[in-house]
């Protein structure tokens, strides 16, 4: 079958459930014994079946069971957010004195997480070029247990060379972990490219209509019980109510990020012929780096890019631009069925590159409404941006 024919039928077993077609919220915290032989055998073996409310609920493992189906891994966890997926899936593997590697293009809270939580305990990070391919080898240590990955990259869009950085990776030893969140699982499969572990926050497209926080972790069956035992001491799950809007998501997954990639292609390319305009970060366009990468591994583009500003417009005039849409208002997040923008300076979140754009960023969510409304919305917008400059210009040669 097809992945979007397996999406509407992973998860579900009608049989177990009176033929209910969507596998009902279970909201459970103890779970009853009717015999100490029985309570015995559940308690060794706590991360399969039925045990305690924290450790899964037959509407988490529903959930799950499609996760693992839309990545293409064997198993997957639900964990609260995304960021929880991060943090819970690295902590599984690490212990003080050990070194990972982390591309310097992740997700800002990844980053943080590494800098100001980890080095407490004694654990080495390594930011490295995203652009690196093979060349991590470099960077590779005798106590390096983890590189991780993110494709494309958070705000810039960099498109790593997964499968070079995995050969690399496992020539040493060391596990590959991505944040696959930008692709939904959909667009990039993470374990045929090397991947050991795919990491999503199922915030954001899995969950499509901004009204949940969860993230999954998608790993292969060898590593499940040890990350799974790790996830529950710490205390993470995600709750009955998510896991069910998660998996209502996932069954119109494929037709909403058709409807998002053909926005935002639409989208970039009309911004790209827009003279504001002097960079269009988009995996699919050739200012893109890894471009070719991304046609090579990957098979769509998901609504979520940035694009680079001409230098000469002032933080003032892009206020002016952006206050004034009607249908990008700026939230932090993406994936929903609306279209989002937001500001972003990246020179403040390097560690080991340098960002060499002298223009304003801004990046943009392609949501589902008419493409023609949304082009309409942002050359109103282009236009403020102009005015607003044209007026500081006036402003200032009259002083």
């Amino acid at each position: 079958m097809k992945k979007e024919t397996k999406l509407l039928h992973a998860g579900r077993n009608p049989e177990n459930n009176f033929g209910i077609v969507n596998p009902p919220v279970y909201h459970a915290s103890t779970v009853t014994f009717p015999t100490v032989d029985a309570l015995h055998k559940a308690d060794k073996n706590p991360t399969e079946g039925i045990f305690y409310g924290r450790m899964g609920t037959p509407t988490s493992r529903a959930f799950e069971e499609a996760i693992a189906v839309l990545e293409g891994g064997e198993k997957a966890i639900a964990v609260q957010s995304g960021l929880a997926g991060i943090t819970g899936a690295i902590l599984s593997f690490v212990k003080g004195g050990d070194h990972i590697l982390v591309t310097d293009s992740a997700y800002f809270p990844t980053k943080k997480f590494c800098n100001e939580f980890l080095s407490n305990f004694g654990i080495e990070v390594t930011y490295y070029d995203p652009m690196i391919g093979s060349a991590i080898a470099e960077l590779m240590q005798d106590n390096t247990k983890i590189v991780f990955t993110e494709a494309p990259g958070s705000l810039t869009f960099e498109v790593q060379d997964i499968p070079a950085i995995a050969k690399v990776a496992h020539d040493h030893g060391a596990l590959v972990m991505i944040d696959n969140t930008w692709s939904a699982g959909y667009f990039f499969n993470a374990f045929e490219h090397g991947c050991d572990i795919s990491i999503q926050a199922a915030t954001k497209y899995i969950g499509g209509h901004s009204d949940i926080m969860m993230g999954t972790i998608t790993l292969r069956e060898e590593h499940y019980k040890m990350v799974k035992t790790k996830l529950n001491v710490l205390g993470y799950c995600a709750g009955p109510d998510d896991c069910y809007l998660g998996q209502r998501g996932l069954r119109s997954l494929p037709a909403r990020l058709s409807r998002h990639e053909e926005n935002g292609l639409k989208l970039a390319a009309w911004l790209k012929a827009r003279p504001e305009v002097t960079k269009v970060l988009h995996p699919a366009f050739e200012d893109c780096p890894g471009h070719e990468i991304w046609k090579r591994d990957f098979t769509g583009s998901s609504g979520l890019f940035s694009i680079v500003l001409d230098g000469k417009y002032t933080p003032k005039a892009v206020a002016s631009m952006l206050d004034g849409l009607d249908l990008f208002p700026m939230g932090y997040s993406w994936g929903g069925y609306e279209s989002l923008i937001i500001p972003f300076n990246p020179k403040g979140a390097r560690q080991v590159t340098e960002w060499v754009e002298d223009g304003p960023c801004l990046r943009v969510h392609a949501g589902q409404e008419n493409i023609d409304d949304l082009l309409e919305d942002l050359a109103k917008g282009f236009e403020r941006l102009n005015n607003a400059l044209l007026t500081i210009n006036i402003k200032e040669d009259m002083n």
